[in-house]
């Protein structure tokens, strides 16, 4: 046998040697974490007592003013209605609670702390769950709480600049942007192509987005599509503004950010540690022409897509 041979036969090999190898490892990478960017862009409202009211005017109509004679004297009188049963908003809570047994958490917590990583994986899709619930909440979120008046019905199927600047006629005070599912955005730029417009684009939070009239294209996928359909909001956002605003619970125990908490329950008999995560949240549209809806937007000419 060669000198070669002998010593390719005592050489240490890749899987033996491994075993010394100290690996460099990740934190555990959740796909199904989003910017969130509605969160991001809502202007956020502390709600001490859990409850907030929106109170209206009523019969705006009715509130005379005169500025056709120069005589002060003979000025209209007049005065401001409110609502008298204004709507309250309480605020709701997204929750879980968290498992972790001792034994992992004590001999299992190098490099990564397993009670840390558990709870952060948990509290990014608590805050996903919040963005959707934003959205599609049947109590408070902004597509069951859109005026009628405020409904657009797309003239072509796939999103056009003429449904979105029909958007703009319906929330023309200072409209905040577009929010879209990511599908109907890539329609959407595809139609403006298409017709030889293509949308410029605008740099937020160090990230480009699509632009129509200087209004951002904002991506979520928290919007619905259902049966090749989705719909295009348009928002208005701020108190100051008469827009959405979201509300939260602040200075909550246990508050870890704005709005969410994390409480230690105990450990059971069988060494199970439990930590209950807690977000209470809300959305309140003040006034309807705050938002505006584009429905029935076919997406099914663009992309192949897992409908349910």
């Amino acid at each position: 046998m060669s000198e070669q041979s002998k010593q390719g036969q005592t050489a240490l090999g890749d899987v033996a040697a491994r075993h010394l190898a100290i690996a460099t490892r990740t934190a555990p990478q959740l796909e199904s974490i989003s910017p969130r960017w509605l969160v991001h862009l809502l202007e956020w409202i502390p709600v001490e007592s859990g409850v907030f009211r929106l109170n209206k005017v009523v019969g705006e109509d009715s509130i005379e003013v005169d500025c056709s004679r120069r005589d002060e004297s003979i000025l209209p009188h007049t005065h401001v209605d409110y609502d008298e049963n204004p709507r309250e908003y309480n605020l709701s809570a997204v929750n879980t609670l968290v498992d972790v047994h001792t034994r992992v958490s004590d001999l299992y917590s190098k490099p990564y702390n397993q009670i840390s990583e558990q709870l952060r994986l948990t509290i990014e899709k608590i805050k996903e769950r919040q963005e959707s619930e934003l959205i599609n909440n049947k109590d408070y979120g902004i597509l069951s709480n859109v005026a009628t008046k405020q409904i657009v019905k797309t003239r072509a199927g796939a999103p056009t600049p003429d449904d979105l600047d029909e958007l703009l006629t319906k929330v023309w005070k200072q409209p905040g942007f577009f929010l879209l599912h990511p599908l109907a955005i890539a329609a959407f730029g595809r139609e403006c192509t298409r017709r030889g417009v293509p949308p410029p684009t605008v740099s937020l939070f160090g990230s480009q987005f699509l632009t129509w009239r200087g209004v951002p294209l904002i991506p979520s996928d928290k919007v619905p599509i259902v049966k090749g359909k989705t719909k295009v909001i348009l928002i208005r956002t701020g108190e100051s503004r008469q827009g959405i605003v979201g509300l939260f619970q602040p200075n909550l125990p246990g508050e870890l950010i704005r709005g969410l908490s994390v409480k230690f329950t105990g450990i059971n008999d069988k060494a199970i540690a439990t930590y209950l995560i807690s977000l209470y949240c809300s959305l309140v549209i003040l006034v309807d022409d705050a938002v505006a809806v584009l429905e029935n937007v076919d997406i099914t000419n663009y992309h192949e897509y897992n409908y349910k």
